[in-house]
Formats: structure tokens, C-alpha cells, sequence
């Protein structure tokens, strides 16, 4: 499936006179003239293909047709001379599909143009705001400006209205993910080939990056958890500041962007390339969760299903080891759910409570946490739900605990 049938799937969902307007977003300032790294926002590129800053893409749907324009800017040899070359629009029509392509200066002029000659009665905006006290996105921004100036259109989410589309990826989207986890695997053969103890973690999240930069992919989709001995029992550890100790886990959560699509992977090894037998006890536990959820997750069930799958068996192999005494107190040692969506973002957008359908690609991540031994052990694959079960994407990135003794020896 194209970028051109990811827009045509939106418009299906509109009713008629509504204007879509999104942007790819601007670069933020850190400090003086240094820029944080630039990520397209997740709306603009399901619906274009582009990651392309201060571009935008606006569409309006009549009765008889819907009409698309896309934005850039417009190349300036100054500029280029500086930072790079810029997209031409050949280069935009072939990636996006769209035909009608103008230069940034033209997009106001064009909305003032639709809504003086059209009839608009709602406008999608991407106006997803993660928490309270999180700056406002620049699609938000846009989106409060433009309510100022016609108040009379009503605004709706273009987040909200992307979530249905972007829960059952296509084959093309498929394919990114497995190209994105066969980097993820290579990455993490070479980290277990150079792993010992008295390394620091943020020299094993470095052979990591840059064996996937190396192999091809551009950007990491979440920043690397590399959780040595009791670092290894928070759930989103990120500090990767302690040294590796001899007979500790390392616990490593991490993945790649590849064609701007994410692979969402955890494994735990030995540091010195031998379990002991109470941390092999609990990681084959973990990895007996982490093989129910793959031969239970099928259509029909919801993540939430998949988590008290999880848990049951979580349960009851804590109970057989003595740690706790009912299947309830679980959460004891398991504080997180099994799984979420995954796509162009890592927690990729779903709707909750969603029923899982052929087309999802889903994480299976269970984990134990035990603070008091300094054992904290996850087990994460990519799913992919098909007609009648699921697909483990990421099967071929080794997790038995023989194989991986007998890789790191």
C-alpha cells in the first residue's frame, strides 16, 4: 500500500466539506543555534511519506472530489551551501503521490483561497497532547491559530482519525518493521559478542548504535536501555552510567527506525556469558510467559487479554519458587503490562480496549524485577496478528538461554 492509499483511507472516514491541514513540523532551538535532532510528526508522514521539516500537506474534501496540495520549501543555494540540498518537487510527488506541489510562502495564501471560495464546515488538525504540562506541538499550535482567524470551522483531531488507519499496517509497513528488527538482531549479535564485565553500559549501548547506524538504520526508535545488575529492575532506565559487574544481567531495551518504522526489542544476557542457575530459574520463567503470549495472541482478544495471559503464568511459576504466595500478588515483581501497538511511533497509537485485528503489530515484553537479588529479566518480540494467530517477527533474534550461552562462548 501506498502513501496515496493511506490519504484515500482518511478520506473515506470525512464526511463531506472538511480541510485537512498537516505539517511535518520546525526544527526546536536547544540552545543559541544548536537544534535538537528533527522528528516529523507521525500524522504528516502516514499521510505523505516525508520527514522533511517546515513542509506541510493540506487537503480539501467536496461531494464531487478531494483535492490535495502539498508544501516544501522552496531550494535556496545559499541555504544548501550551509545544510544540504532540499527536496525538489519531482522528489516529493514521486515519494508522496501527491501532484499539486507548491513552496511554503504559497500556504496561507491557499488556505485563505479554500476558505474564501469553498465551503468549509470542519477542519482535522493533529492536536494529541501527551500530558498537561507538555509544550504545545507545532500542528497545535497551527491548529489554535487557525481557530482564531475562522472560528466558525469546527476543529477535529487528525490523531484521533488516523488511529483506526494506522492500527493494521500494510505490507509495505510490515516490511519496514522486519527490515528494522533484522538490523535490531545483527546489533544486538554484536553486542553479545563484545560483552564482558568491567564494560560500562554506555559502552554496550554504544556497540549497539553503532552496529545498526553501521548496517543502515538512521536514527534509534526510543532511547537505549542498557540495565546492569539492579539497573536492570527500572522499567525505563536510560542513565547507562554503571559498570558491567561480572556474574551481573544486563537487560537491554532497544530498537531501530527504519523507513521511519520502529522495532521494539528486549533481551537479557550474562555478562560473562554463563547464567547462574537462579538466574537462569527466572529467566525461563519469564521466557515461558514470553511463549504464551505468542500462542495465545490471536484476533479477537485485546492486549488486555494477553497481559492476564502473562500474568497467570508469571504467577504461578512465583508461587512454585516461593516468592509469593497467591497468583494475586503478582504485580509484586511484575509492574507493566505485556504489550502496545508499534509502527511509525514505538508506543504506536491505539484506541484502548481495541480488539486485536490481522494487520496489528503488537510487543510481547514480560518481565520479573527481583530488587533483593538483583535480577531484573524482560523478554520482548514484535507480533504480528494474522488471520488466525500471530506471526513473531523477531523470532530469528536468539532468546533460549543454551543459545545464547553457546553465541556469547
Amino acid at each position: 500500500m501506498s502513501f496515496t492509499q493511506h490519504r484515500e483511507r482518511l478520506y473515506e472516514t470525512l464526511a463531506e466539506n472538511t480541510l485537512v491541514i498537516a505539517y511535518a513540523g520546525i526544527p526546536i532551538h536547544t540552545n543559541e543555534d544548536d537544534y535538537y535532532d528533527f522528528a516529523v510528526n507521525s500524522q504528516y508522514f502516514y499521510l505523505t511519506g516525508l520527514e522533511r521539516e517546515n513542509t506541510a500537506f493540506l487537503a480539501y474534501k467536496s461531494a464531487e472530489k478531494t483535492r490535495e496540495f502539498l508544501f516544501i520549501e522552496e531550494p535556496d543555494p545559499k541555504s544548501e551551501r550551509w545544510t544540504g540540498k532540499m527536496p525538489t518537487m519531482e522528489e516529493v510527488r514521486m515519494i508522496s503521490g501527491i501532484e499539486d506541489v507548491r513552496y511554503t510562502d504559497d500556504l496561507e495564501d491557499t488556505i485563505g483561497s479554500v476558505m474564501g471560495s469553498l465551503r468549509v464546515e470542519q477542519a482535522y488538525f493533529d492536536m494529541y497532547r501527551c500530558q498537561m504540562n507538555d509544550l504545545p506541538d507545532y500542528n497545535l499550535v497551527m491548529a489554535q491559530r487557525f481557530s482564531h482567524v475562522y472560528p466558525h470551522v469546527i476543529l477535529k483531531d487528525l490523531h484521533t482519525a488516523c488511529v483506526p488507519l494506522r492500527e493494521q499496517k500494510d505490507a509495505q509497513e510490515v516490511e519496514s518493521i522486519r527490515k528494522a528488527l533484522d538490523i535490531t538482531r545483527q546489533g544486538l549479535e554484536f553486542v553479545m559478542k563484545n560483552l564482558k564485565p568491567g564494560m560500562m553500559e554506555y559502552q554496550v549501548q554504544a556497540d549497539f548504535e553503532y552496529a545498526c547506524r553501521r548496517l543502515g538504520a538512521k536514527r534509534q526508535a526510543f532511547p537505549t536501555i542498557a540495565g546492569s545488575g539492579i539497573n536492570g529492575c527500572m522499567m525505563h532506565y536510560e542513565t547507562n552510567h554503571c559498570e558491567v559487574r561480572d556474574g551481573s544481567l544486563i537487560l537491554l531495551d532497544l530498537g531501530v527506525k527504519y523507513e521511519n518504522y520502529c522495532s521494539d526489542i528486549t533481551r537479557t544476557y550474562p555478562a560473562n556469558g554463563k547464567f547462574s542457575p537462579r538466574q537462569r530459574q527466572i529467566y525461563e520463567l519469564v521466557l515461558k510467559a514470553n511463549e504464551a503470549v505468542a500462542a495465545a495472541a490471536k484476533p479477537g482478544l485485546t492486549t488486555k487479554d494477553l497481559n492476564d495471559v502473562a500474568s497467570r503464568v508469571l504467577g504461578e511459576g512465583l508461587v512454585a519458587l516461593g516468592l509469593i504466595q497467591d497468583v494475586s500478588e503478582v504485580n509484586k515483581y511484575y509492574m507493566h503490562s505485556v504489550s502496545h501497538p508499534i509502527g511509525i511511533d514505538v508506543h504506536d497509537i491505539s484506541l484502548k480496549g481495541d480488539v486485536l485485528a490481522p494487520g496489528w503489530v503488537i510487543s510481547n515484553e514480560p518481565g520479573l524485577y527481583i530488587d533483593e537479588e538483583e535480577i531484573g529479566i524482560r523478554i520482548e518480540d514484535d507480533l504480528l496478528i494474522t488471520e488466525n494467530g500471530c506471526e513473531v517477527l523477531s523470532k530469528d533474534i536468539i532468546k533460549d538461554p543454551d543459545e545464547i550461552e553457546a553465541f556469547m562462548a
